[in-house]
């Protein structure tokens, strides 16, 4: 076993959750038990996940999306029975937004580049003042199904949608997982023959078809599985604690 505190800082440290702005409230949102031996990986804190966590016997669960956003107003409702449920069993809670999508390393948007086999190369992706996404390129140009495909193997998908609205062979391309709708004016500025996010929205549509940007959506929920996925090996080979990552599939 490992003192919760310690991986706690070593989390803080590696992904720097204090240095930027967030509505997410970084780091450990829920105490529980001291000492950890078993520690659960996820995307979202739900009660769903907190159930599979126990039955593993986490003492710890680490996620993208967390229960704090901002503050609390209420203990009641949904969030009681969470905050019940957490407490109880003594289940610390960590969470990492931002942090966890920019990182160069195991961040979201570099796990993704790193599904096509390439490296991050221009940050990108403003967002509240911080470039939470990166740009590459291809050595060589591919067809955007080619690119499509690649991405439901690797992230096991079938929700992946492309919209071919510029060129027929992409080199340059940009991605900011989740809900990166807000970076495609960006990419267009930029000259990304491909914009790749988690949601594709109504409203950006049309801006991206009239700037001939390419889209591939590859669902919020699956582009966001990636930097959690691999946080496990570093904590498991650091610490000695077993890990576990919590499928729990939303569609969206």
């Amino acid at each position: 076993m490992v003192n919760r505190d310690e991986i706690v800082n070593f989390l803080d440290e590696y992904l720097n959750v204090l240095a930027f702005p967030d509505k997410s409230r970084n780091g450990l949102q829920v105490e529980g038990k001291e000492e950890v031996e078993k520690i659960a990986f996820a995307v979202d804190a739900c009660m769903d996940t907190f159930i599979k966590a126990r039955a593993f016997g986490a003492d710890m669960l680490i996620v993208h999306h967390g229960l704090i956003w901002g503050g609390i107003e209420y203990v009641r409702g949904l969030v009681q029975k969470r905050l019940k449920f957490l407490l109880e069993n003594e289940l610390n809670l960590y969470a990492a937004h931002l942090p966890l999508d920019l990182h160069p390393e195991v961040g979201n948007n570099a796990q993704l580049l790193k599904l096509l086999e390439l490296e991050p190369r221009e940050p990108f992706g403003s967002y509240n003042g911080l470039n939470i996404g990166y740009i590459s390129e291809f050595d060589e140009p591919k067809p955007l199904p080619l690119v499509a495909q690649i991405l439901v193997e690797k992230l096991k998908t079938d929700y992946v949608k492309a919209y071919e609205f510029g060129v027929e062979e992409i080199r340059r391309v940009g991605v900011v997982s989740g809900r990166g709708g807000f970076g495609i004016p960006e990419a267009i500025e930029k000259g990304v023959n491909l914009f790749i996010t988690g949601e594709f929205l109504h409203d950006d549509y049309h801006t991206a078809k009239e700037g001939r940007l390419s889209v591939i959506a590859a669902g919020h929920y699956a582009s966001e599985t990636l930097g959690v996925k691999a946080l496990m090996p570093i904590l498991r080979e650091k610490f000695g604690v077993k890990t576990v990552f919590i499928d729990n599939p939303t569609g969206l």
